[in-house]
């Protein structure tokens, strides 16, 4: 028998559980609201749902949280947003051949869990933030073809030092320096694209 006491904990329970699910969801829509989608790629991804489980292009583990959004040749315009920090078990962000404008938000680096990030052929502009240097599950990392400026970051180059990286490409930006092939494990060598004309 189900005492009145025992239902108000279950509904409580219940509460507390969609609202964690739902945390994630949160985040997406707001970025969802910065985003222009002329060709309706966005449609189903409904505030009002539980979680966003069920919205495409939008994939989760067993735990119902956001692993990987896939976003790429979307014909969407707009920016990143800070809420995407919030998606803390993020291993894929495709966003490549966009037209995203902004900057790259620094928050991107409490992605830890991060195994690619792709914002290619976009319009980015401003620095790569330090930041991506706490990405150190990344294995794929590609800026290129944006209107990236200043330096390459030394915390991002300690990525290519560990050997953690596969692909490192910054080419077709406004970027100057170098990135150096050289890593401390030996076996792990990343593969480098930058424009040739980068001075060191």
């Amino acid at each position: 028998m189900v005492t009145p006491i025992s239902l108000v904990f279950l509904v409580f329970a219940v509460a507390i559980a969609s609202v964690d699910c739902n945390f994630e969801g949160d985040a997406l829509y707001a970025w969802k609201t910065k985003l222009v989608d002329p060709n309706g790629v966005l449609q189903s991804w409904d505030p009002n749902l539980v979680n966003p489980c069920t919205w495409y292009h939008v994939t989760c583990d067993n735990d119902n949280s956001v692993t990987r959004v896939d976003l790429g040749n979307a014909g969407l315009s707009g920016i990143l947003v800070p809420q995407l920090g919030a998606l803390s078990n993020l291993q894929y962000l495709e966003v490549y051949g966009n037209n995203i404008s902004g900057v790259i938000q620094t928050v991107i680096g409490n992605l830890t869990t991060l195994i690619s990030l792709d914002l290619y052929q976009n319009h980015l502009s401003g620095i790569i933030p330090s930041s991506l240097g706490n990405l150190v599950s990344l294995r794929f990392l590609r800026l290129n073809s944006n209107k990236l400026s200043g330096v390459i970051p030394a915390e991002l180059l300690q990525l290519v030092r560990l050997g953690n990286l596969m692909i490192l490409n910054v080419s077709d930006n406004q970027l100057v320096g170098s990135v150096h092939r050289t890593n401390t494990r030996k076996f792990a060598v990343t593969t480098i694209i930058q424009d040739p004309r980068a001075q060191k």
